[in-house]
């Protein structure tokens, strides 16, 4: 048996469609191209397949072959015709008037069932056969009589299962202030007087001095590898921190303007950033943002007495209403740093927490008050009657955790406070599912973890709208 060599099977390209950009035309008639949106694969096409009125820039679609070299442009392909028939829906007028359909439901009597049945009858039973094995309505009920019902006594209507709880009411939400949003009037006048090569460098100079070398030191980079004259860096650099005054007090004009429009629904964050900005020492040594920078101040004043009177009035609506875990958070969270909390408000916020950190509630309840409490500004007057009935760990955990803020607390746990602990901070809502993921990839370390203490987990009480950033501190009255 002779055997016979193994032939070589040829390989053919298969041709694919792409969408290809037109970059530049050659004199030979050849036109150079790129895969639209990317800088590979490259190539060129002859401009005789092209369709009349091609230029630079257009994206087409095309057959090509894929080799090591590069692309084969093989044909141009035409997109779909529109139809000149249009889908359209003609309305024809009705031979005869229009006469409304109208339907009256018949109202259902008080007690009266599904089926013509009254309160007090009784459905038709299913004919089992025999009528010595029929049971009766006491028997299947294990025993109970006709006359006897749930809970004694004659009542008829249906018992709840369980315990009633009527939550306490909503507070009314205030809407949610606007952020700024800041135009590009003043930014693009100034760079419209700018000759065309200065732009690009006046907007990385709006960015900072360093965001301007950055560039520079990668366009000579670029620049090296091409074989091309590098950029002279002194020139560029001074270019910029000349247009750099003018662009900051631009941009600072801008943001201003669009904060003189949104006054009454700005956020309070946002205008004081206008404020902080103004004390650059471009900004404040520009004669026309001079009335300006003055106006932005005395709105920030009038601003922020605005926003503390709110703020008064939200915690003092949570206690009316008897949301004391919300009233606790609001007030860690003054719309200025230092402000005096009012005496009488605090009063009241530490009656109701002491009162709401009663002994038979449950350790999850616990739990959200003290996590809300830890960072009031009554804190240290937080004072429970005694421990809860029930303590469980994840308790324990949280007073261990919030024992610098709350001393007297983990006290009456038993707990010994650190002198050298630093302050806690607020817990993130919601579960933390990136470290469960990680977690359940790396099961080797999991024995070395469960040595260490567990973090306690965020409280489920009453989600409220509120960032869980760490409160700016008020000043509690003495």
């Amino acid at each position: 048996m002779v055997r016979t060599p193994p032939q070589a099977i040829p390989l053919h390209p298969m041709s694919r469609r792409i969408d290809i950009e037109l970059t530049s035309a050659l004199d030979d008639g050849a036109w150079t191209c790129r895969a639209a949106g990317a800088k590979q694969p490259k190539g060129t096409l002859d401009g005789s397949i092209l369709p009349d009125g091609s230029k630079v820039g257009d994206e087409i679609k095309v057959e090509v072959e894929q080799h090591m070299d590069g692309l084969t442009i093989l044909s141009v392909v035409q997109g779909r015709q529109k139809s000149d028939k249009g889908d359209t829906i003609e309305l024809l007028p009705a031979e005869r008037e229009f006469q409304p359909v109208v339907e009256t439901r018949a109202k259902r009597e008080r007690g009266e069932r599904r089926g013509g049945e009254g309160r007090g009858g009784r459905r038709p039973r299913r004919d089992r056969g025999d009528g010595d094995d029929r049971r009766g309505d006491g028997e299947r009920r294990g025993g109970r009589g006709d006359g006897e019902r749930r809970g004694g006594g004659g009542g008829g209507g249906r018992n709840r299962r369980g315990p009633s709880f009527t939550p306490p009411p909503e507070v009314p939400q205030r809407p949610k202030p606007k952020r700024l949003r800041p135009g590009k009037a003043h930014r693009s006048e100034v760079l419209a007087e700018l000759p065309e090569e200065q732009r690009p460098i006046a907007e990385l100079a709006l960015q900072g001095m360093p965001a301007v070398r950055q560039r520079l030191r990668e366009e000579n980079e670029r620049a090296e590898k091409d074989g091309r004259a590098p950029m002279p860096e002194a020139s560029v650099l001074k270019l910029a921190e000349e247009l750099l005054p003018r662009l900051r007090v631009a941009e600072w004009l801008d943001r201003a303007e669009a904060a003189q429009r949104q006054m009454d629904e700005l956020d309070l964050r946002d205008l004081r950033s206008v404020v902080a900005a103004a004390n650059d020492p471009m900004v404040a040594r520009d004669d026309s943002a001079k009335a300006l920078i003055e106006e932005m101040r005395a709105a920030l004043v009038t601003k922020q007495e605005q926003e503390l009177q709110l703020w008064f009035g939200d915690v003092d609506a949570a206690l009316a209403v008897g949301r004391v875990v919300r009233a606790l958070r609001l007030s860690s969270q003054p719309p200025k740093a230092g402000v005096v909390f009012p005496t009488d408000i605090a009063q009241r916020l530490v009656d109701s927490t002491n009162a709401s950190l009663a002994p038979m509630d449950s350790p999850d309840r616990w739990i959200a008050m003290l996590e809300a409490a830890a960072f009031s500004p009554i804190r240290s007057q937080i004072r429970p009657a005694r421990k809860p009935d029930t303590v469980n760990d994840d308790l324990l955990a949280t007073v261990k955790r919030l024992a610098p803020a709350l001393p007297q607390v983990a006290e009456m746990f038993e707990i010994e406070v650190d002198p050298k602990a630093p302050m806690p901070k607020p817990l993130r809502p919601g579960p933390n599912r990136k470290g469960k993921k990680a977690a359940a990839k790396r099961p080797d370390q999991s024995a070395d973890r469960a040595a260490k203490p567990k973090r306690a987990a965020a409280p489920k009480e009453q989600p409220t709208d509120e960032p869980a950033s760490a409160p700016a501190e008020a000043e509690t009255p003495e």
